[in-house]
C-alpha cells in the first residue's frame, strides 16, 4: 500500500475516534459508527458521546442515572450495555427503561436496582409505575383544579351534546314525504 494510503487509513481512525469520552476506548466499525467502550472505568455519570456510536458498553460504572434524552442523538445506537452499575430505581431510569424496553427488552432484566430500598436487588423491568415515582410531576393546577366553574362547564357541554344527538335523532326518524 503507498504510503499516502495508509496516512488516509490513519487520519480516516483519527476522525472517527476524536470524539470519544477520555475515560472510553472508542474503535471504528467496518460499516460506519464506532464502539464505544466505557466498561469498569468508575464512571458515575453518563459521559459525552460521539453522534456515530453504535455499540455502547456502559457496564459495571458508578452509574446511578441516565438524563431523560441520553440517548436521543445517537440514532445509530444498537447495543447498549448497562449491567452492574449501582441503579437508583425512580423516576430518573424511565427514560433508560422506555429506550430498552423499546430496543433491547431481554437487556432490561440485567438492570438491577441498588436502591431505594423498597426497589433494592430487583431488575428494573419488575418495577410498576408507581415503585418508580412520579419525580414531582403534576397536572398543570388549571387542569388539576376542582372549581366549581370547570364542573358547570363540563356538564353545560354534556347537555348540549345530548341535546344536539335527541335533535338529528328526530330528524332522522321522520318519515320522508
Amino acid at each position: 500500500m503507498p504510503a499516502w494510503g495508509a496516512l488516509f487509513l490513519l487520519w480516516a481512525v483519527v476522525e472517527t475516534t476524536k470524539d470519544c469520552p477520555k475515560q472510553c476506548a472508542c474503535h471504528p466499525l467496518e460499516t460506519m459508527g464506532l464502539w464505544v467502550d466505557c466498561s469498569g472505568q468508575g464512571l458515575t455519570e453518563m459521559p459525552t458521546l460521539p453522534a456515530r456510536t453504535r455499540h455502547l458498553l456502559l457496564a459495571n460504572n458508578s452509574l446511578h442515572k441516565v438524563p431523560p434524552g441520553a440517548f436521543d442523538h445517537l440514532p445509530q445506537l444498537q447495543t447498549l450495555r448497562v449491567a452492574q452499575n449501582p441503579w437508583h430505581c425512580d423516576c430518573s431510569l424511565t427514560y433508560l427503561r422506555l429506550w430498552l424496553e423499546d430496543r433491547a427488552p431481554e437487556d432490561l432484566r440485567y438492570v438491577l436496582c441498588a436502591s431505594p430500598s423498597l426497589a433494592a436487588g430487583r431488575p428494573l423491568s419488575q418495577l410498576t409505575g408507581y415503585e418508580l415515582g412520579n419525580c414531582g410531576w403534576q397536572l398543570q393546577s388549571s387542569w388539576a383544579s376542582s372549581g366549581t366553574w370547570w364542573d358547570i362547564a363540563l356538564v353545560a357541554v354534556a347537555l348540549l351534546g345530548l341535546v344536539l344527538l335527541v335533535g338529528l335523532l328526530c330528524i332522522t326518524t321522520r318519515p320522508w314525504h
